[in-house]
């Protein structure tokens, strides 16, 4: 499980739209929100391109580190 510190989420609505944004990512599977921790989780289904996943969630408002 591959984890990517998310900052900015503080609701349920931003759990759903971090995972909708991520599951959208090539190799990205069963991606997890925590609220508490702040960050994202998932698991890789093939190669990820982690800046194409923190460009999606940048441009839904949140800042992937």
């Amino acid at each position: 499980m591959k984890t990517l510190k998310v900052n900015g989420m503080r609701c349920g609505h931003c759990k759903a739209a971090v995972e909708e944004a991520a599951a959208k990512i090539s190799g990205v599977a069963n991606p997890q929100v925590s609220l508490e921790d702040k960050e994202l989780r998932f698991e890789e289904a093939g190669p990820v391109d982690m800046q194409a996943l923190k460009t999606a969630i940048s441009n839904i408002g949140f800042d992937p580190e």
